[in-house]
């Protein structure tokens, strides 16, 4: 039977409802990181449940939660966080970028990684109970350095052993189809992956040539004027749909800083693109059948396994 896995159990395809695919709730990057800009620790288990209830609110369900080993990831937090909330919350294993990576990925083989990969999908994280319900990987801005390229591959083997999907992080909407390749020879189900932050990249024949491999699109900076204007994204999304694509667009907003936390005193928040966004597309003429299945059916159909 196909699941997708959350953080406290399997829940059927149909449990999931509208979700985010792409966000954070507990994260805390590598110290140098922090040094050069504190705003993206997010440590308070408390911010993250009040801001998942409004999210509830306004008919979130579920939250696919994309902190990796090396960004920090926190699985008891996370676990007590889906205790005290009522959104389903899946967990990511897994890698962002290779200037985040711990010392120790130079000297684990491809093989060594995959198993890694493999063990916290289907036996759970360190001494734990608790699982992942995707892997990630990721690259640099425009290069693929050779410690992302053997997690890259070490991903793909981990899919083909567990059927997991995989969310593919790009520096600034770079290297996507070079990613592609990559999994591509290495045997992985291109319709169980997803070439993220998409959207920082705003060239619709790019996009169109990610979709044509099969693979899903991840519009995720929803919200985030200091990029490109919810205008452009409206229009990139058009560009998906008329095209034929709409069953391979997920859309989230990576809310990955306190500024962004409506909790923590800033904004727009977990509540955007749900309470706005979305009338939004609805005011642009998206029909509600298209936006239900970006928002549910697609997440439901990307995540399973």
């Amino acid at each position: 039977m196909r699941k997708i896995r959350t953080i406290l159990g399997d829940i059927e395809p149909n449990k999931l409802g509208f979700t985010y695919t792409h966000e954070h709730l507990i994260c805390s990057p590598p110290a140098w990181k922090l040094t050069q800009d504190p705003d993206l620790e997010l440590s308070e288990v408390e911010k993250a449940i009040e801001e998942l209830k409004r999210f509830y609110s306004f008919g979130g369900r579920s939250l696919v939660e994309g902190t990796t080993i090396d960004y920090g990831r926190d699985v008891e937090r996370l676990r007590t966080i889906a205790e005290q909330s009522p959104v389903h919350i899946i967990v990511t294993t897994g890698f962002n970028k290779s200037s985040y990576y711990p010392s120790w990925i130079k000297e684990k083989t491809i093989d060594d990684l995959a198993e890694l990969f493999v063990t916290e999908i289907t036996r759970g994280i360190g001494n734990t109970s608790l699982k992942a319900g995707q892997i990630k990987v990721g690259s640099s801005y425009n290069i693929i350095t050779k410690d992302e390229e053997k997690v890259t591959r070490a991903a793909a083997r981990a899919q083909k052993i567990t059927g997991a999907p995989i969310w593919v992080h790009t520096e600034n909407g770079t290297m996507g189809l070079e990613q592609i390749k990559i999994l591509r020879e290495e045997g992985a189900d291109l319709t169980k992956v997803a070439i993220g932050h998409s959207d920082r990249n705003p060239d619709p024949s790019y996009h169109l040539s990610i979709l044509k491999t099969g693979a899903y699109i991840s519009f995720d900076q929803i919200g985030k004027i200091k990029y490109h204007s919810d205008n452009l994204r409206v229009d990139l999304i058009k560009n998906v749909l008329a095209h034929g694509y709409e069953d391979r667009l997920l859309i989230s907003g990576d809310m990955a800083r306190k500024s962004y936390f409506t909790s923590y005193g800033g904004g727009p928040g977990f509540e955007f693109i749900i309470n706005r966004f979305v009338n939004r597309l609805i005011e642009e003429s998206f029909s509600e059948r298209v936006v239900y299945k970006i928002f549910i059916d697609n997440p439901a159909n990307f995540l399973q396994f």
